[in-house]
């Protein structure tokens, strides 16, 4: 077996013994060879080494039932219904989005284990002497990985290039790990590619390095954030790097960001994970689609998750982001022009001949507004408005392995940075088009024709909040918004009560606790 085909299967044994210290494994993994098992004169083994890295972090970025299950789940903004026989999941998903989460919950081990692992992988890959660009990567994505668990868990593990994985790992938390990612990122920036999208980039370290400022005095005291002049400032020179750099621009769909040949129809995405249809290794970036739809809408839909009443509520209804029918290539011919992306509400239709579909009973496919936590009843496949972020890549949706890059950093996400920044005591500057004032930058993109939303006359936080949820809505950001914005923790749909502080942070699984002394269990867990 080639070296490259063994480098996702390394990285993960590598992580099993960092993990638990195991050392009578027969395997031979990634952390027992020597540089000259890997040959490092030739530059080919250290790029199968980087693809490896790479291929680490697909699975809790791009699966659904990880980091998007806790920055999405636990917000106002989605929801894993039980229904009837199907969702219950002991429990899983109703325990993230009512805040009563513990140390034993499996998607917050699986989160933590697999953030972990892109840490070690990247960590490993940089003893077997790495170009000065590969190294730079590298270590961009361990530092994207510290960054997660610094803001689920607030502890980082970590270990040195070659360092022993018997030995327990050290950890760095709170702002230690904050101003070592900083530090990283900073230090890096120099050697990494100007591009393209698919690669760790220097602009998509410029767009990181505005997340660690901005969120810098959350992270400094969650419960109540407070925001420094001179970090706000770093966010909008960082801003204003990009914009100048006239590189990005919107697309002329919203959706055009999510497709199937999203790399190659728009401007907007900075920093994405590339996927090559029937190539790249299966992440299950597909679950984005599988997870909502109904069986009847397609075979391999599950009628999971839905968005919330009071989330959908806050769209215009003119604004083009609440739904498209979207043509992805090889898609279903859609004759009625029915809205196949976005939020789907209301009579479904049969994509190929457009007649209305039924749910399973054999009622109406009506998807309703209104949904309970727990669903009972005939009805029970109805309620909910689902979501469809990534149109389907119909191409290969059978194979699984679909043609979608999953969307890291877009040119919004900047725009609307840039905007708190003022808002929370930065200076303005003009940069671009789209003028200097937090008013101005949002409504860039509210009026721009691919939104065609209407201008907003005033703005503040709370409205500012409320157009990141409109255009990152299910990109992972939610959580951490409501947190930095102080609203993490009061009542939303069907949790109807303020949760205890401690769930401003998950708890470290259980089996990190038993196995690395250097972890500590956080606060009234």
């Amino acid at each position: 077996m080639s070296l490259k085909n063994n480098v996702v299967r390394i990285c993960t044994l590598g992580l099993i013994v960092s993990l638990v210290g195991c050392t009578d494994l027969e395997e031979k993994f990634q952390g027992d060879l020597t540089a000259s098992q890997i040959s490092t004169s030739t530059s080919a083994n250290t790029a199968a080494l980087l693809t490896g890295v790479y291929n680490s972090i697909r699975e809790p970025f791009q699966n659904n039932s990880q980091l998007n299950a806790l920055c999405e789940m636990t917000t106002d903004a989605m929801m894993g219904p039980t229904r009837g026989p199907d969702w219950d999941d002991n429990g899983t998903w109703r325990q993230l989005h009512q805040h009563r989460w513990d140390g034993n919950h499996i998607r917050i081990i699986n989160t933590f284990n697999n953030m972990s692992g892109g840490i070690f992988a990247a960590t490993d890959m940089l003893r077997f002497n790495p170009t000065p660009q590969q190294a730079a990567e590298a270590r961009f994505l361990r530092a994207w990985c510290m960054f997660w668990l610094l803001d689920l868990y607030d502890q980082v593990p970590y270990r040195e290039p070659g360092e022993s994985v018997v030995q327990a790992s050290k950890v760095r938390k709170g702002l230690d790990a904050l101003n070592y990612i900083i530090s990283e990122v900073t230090a890096i920036q120099g050697n990494l590619p100007e591009g393209p999208a698919g690669l760790a980039n220097k602009d998509a370290a410029r767009v990181f390095l505005m997340k660690l400022y901005l969120n810098k005095g959350a992270y400094t005291n969650r419960a109540t954030p407070t925001f420094a002049a001179e970090d706000m400032n770093k966010v909008i020179s960082l801003a204003d790097e990009i914009i100048n750099s006239n590189k990005y621009s919107f697309t002329a769909n919203y959706y055009d960001n999510f497709a199937p040949n999203n790399t190659t129809i728009g401007k907007e995405n900075i920093w994405t994970q590339e996927n090559v249809g029937g190539v790249s290794p299966n992440a299950n970036l597909r679950n984005r689609w599988v997870t909502f739809l109904h069986p009847n809408q397609s075979p391999n839909g599950n009628n999971g998750w839905v968005i919330l009443p009071d989330f959908y509520d806050k769209y215009e209804a003119t604004d083009k982001r609440l739904g498209a029918a979207y043509k992805s290539p090889g898609g279903l011919a859609n004759p009625g022009n029915r809205i196949n992306t976005g939020f789907l509400i209301g009579q479904q239709y049969n994509l190929t001949t457009d007649a209305p579909l039924k749910d399973r009973p054999g009622n109406p496919l009506i998807f309703s507004k209104e949904v309970k936590i727990i669903e009972t009843g005939a009805n029970l496949e109805l309620p909910g408005i689902r979501p469809i972020k990534y149109p389907i890549d119909y191409a290969n949706d059978g194979s699984r392995l679909i043609d979608n890059d999953y969307v890291y950093f877009r040119l919004p996400d900047v725009l609307l940075m840039k905007a708190e920044a003022i808002l929370r005591g930065g200076t303005a500057t003009n940069a671009g088009a789209y003028g200097n004032t937090a008013l101005s930058l949002v409504n860039a993109i509210r009026t721009h024709s691919s939104r065609g939303a209407t201008a907003l006359t005033t703005i503040d936080l709370n409205t500012l909040l409320d157009e990141r949820g409109r255009e990152l809505y299910i990109e992972n950001w939610r959580r951490q918004d409501l947190i930095r914005f102080g609203k993490f923790l009061q009542p939303f749909y069907e949790k109807n009560y303020t949760s205890d502080p401690k769930y401003l942070l998950f708890p470290i699984p259980i089996q990190q606790m038993a196995v690395n002394s250097n972890i500590t269990q956080n606060p009234g867990y």
